[in-house]
């Protein structure tokens, strides 16, 4: 047909054929994913890989990772799928030298070398950092729940597992009314103990948790991110079954601390969930600043009665002023949940005119960490400067967006604490990846990698 554009005709030989290599942009990502890798101290990052019960030699390390790096950027992440593209994708072809490991030896490779997979991640974060990518000094730390490869009806809280209980004992009843035999009755029992010895149950996946995840349930993992604000490159990462944010400050600031190994004092924005009096005290010991806004967990406002912060501490006097005027003194000290507090309360809060907006006892009671000032200086620093809430919306919640965009609806597709954790390293590892190449270009990157 004329008029029209016509392809190759595909008996038609070639005196000189094409090499694999004409088929690869000069431009094109896979050949970033080639040099950083080869570039990369694969034994002393601890891959390991066994030869065949046949005696055929093993894959090396490098031909397998390339396989993985390229698969979970281009949102390819089952060991079948990546099977298949090695055998048909021109640009894996070209990266693995027309290698096709089949899917057994691909799933095997990622299972066994998690730690290494997980370096390799952090190789490329370090390489971010050799590029000046860090220069600011400012993160932004968030967690969000993922799913496990576990059904919520496979996975059983200690709720979950009364209301089971109670299940069973009625199917013991009704067993033992139609059956006589007793030594069927012990299996019941033994089921029942097992349930009752467990503060959860995941049948499926044993490190998956139910955790609260925007007023419903989900069973999975909780993933801490601790991202660039300048770049929005995930600085550091850590995957945990605890559904609380509470007493992940500490951590993941002290990990993005480490890696962008700047002398300058590190920043850290989170939101109110990762508010814990500890944690500001590590990290102000650590030479960390905090900007984490104080949830209201006092109930005084609901009933139409004054708040903590409505009396004002004077700190030459070592006393509380209440909104009425009057000065608490410093009473006594006592001692809850690790924290040494100060207890400050007035003798004549009776003949108080307002008495009744302040406490229904006799005297209204403040009480005072004994590090009270690092939480006093963390909420001047937001109300200083608002901004940074802001700053961390805009920063934190799209990588997490992002990776379950590429993830789809199932998320994890491995089990375990272990091999999740490798599974998301992959993950990040192709969203740093990806950032990067946006923010440098494929050639200067790959001459900075060989550098």
């Amino acid at each position: 047909m004329s008029g029209f554009i016509e392809g190759e005709d595909r008996s038609q030989a070639t005196l000189f054929p094409e090499r694999l290599d004409d088929y690869i942009e000069e431009n094109s990502a896979v050949r970033v994913i080639d040099v950083f890798i080869d570039e990369l101290d694969i034994s002393g990052l601890g891959f390991k890989t066994e030869s065949s019960n046949t005696g055929r030699p093993a894959y090396h390390p490098t031909t397998l990772l390339k396989i993985y790096v390229y698969g979970y950027l281009n949102q390819v992440h089952s060991s079948r799928r990546l099977e298949r593209e090695a055998q048909r994708n021109v640009e894996l072809m070209w990266l693995t030298g027309r290698l096709a490991p089949d899917f057994k030896t691909i799933a095997d490779f990622r299972k066994d070398n998690g730690e290494a997979i997980r370096l390799v991640c952090r190789e490329f974060v370090m390489l971010c950092r050799k590029l000046n990518l860090f220069a600011d000094a400012f993160v932004a730390i968030d967690g969000s729940k993922f799913k496990a490869v576990n059904n919520r009806d496979r996975n059983f809280t200690r709720a979950k597992m009364k209301r089971r209980l109670a299940e069973v004992d009625e199917s013991i009843d009704r067993y033992l009314k139609q059956m006589a035999s007793s030594d069927r009755q012990e299996p019941s029992e033994d089921k029942t103990q097992r349930l009752e010895d467990k503060e959860q149950l995941s049948l499926t996946d044993p490190d998956a948790r139910s955790m609260k995840c925007r007023g419903s349930g989900i069973v999975g993992y909780n993933v801490q991110t601790a991202v660039d604000v300048r770049h929005h490159l995930i600085v550091a990462h850590e995957v945990t079954n605890n559904g609380s944010d509470r007493r992940q400050l500490t951590n993941m600031a002290k990990q993005a601390q480490s890696i962008i190994g700047s002398k300058e004092t590190l920043k850290v924005v989170a939101d109110r969930g990762y508010y814990r009096s500890h944690e500001f005290l590590d990290c102000d010991r650590a030479n960390i600043i905090t900007y984490v806004p104080r949830p209201d967990t006092s109930n005084n406002k609901a009933r139409g009665q004054f708040g903590p912060d409505d009396f004002r501490y004077i700190e030459k006097d070592d006393q509380y002023e209440c909104p009425g005027g009057r000065r608490l003194d410093f009473r006594t000290t006592m001692h809850s949940k690790g924290m040494t507090l100060h207890r400050y309360w007035a003798k004549d809060c009776q003949s108080c005119a307002i008495k009744s907006k302040c406490t229904t006892g006799k005297e209204r009671r403040v009480s005072r960490w004994e590090h009270e000032e690092i939480l006093e200086s963390v909420q001047m620093r937001l109300t200083n400067d608002q901004s940074k809430m802001r700053e961390r919306r805009a920063t934190v919640e799209h990588p997490f967006g992002t990776l379950k965009y590429w993830m789809g609806a199932t998320h994890f597709l491995t089990r375990s604490l272990d091999r999740v954790s490798t599974e998301m390293s992959l993950h990040i590892l192709a969203y740093n990846l990806k950032r990067v190449i946006k923010i440098v270009g494929i050639k200067p990157l790959i001459k900075a990698i060989q550098v």
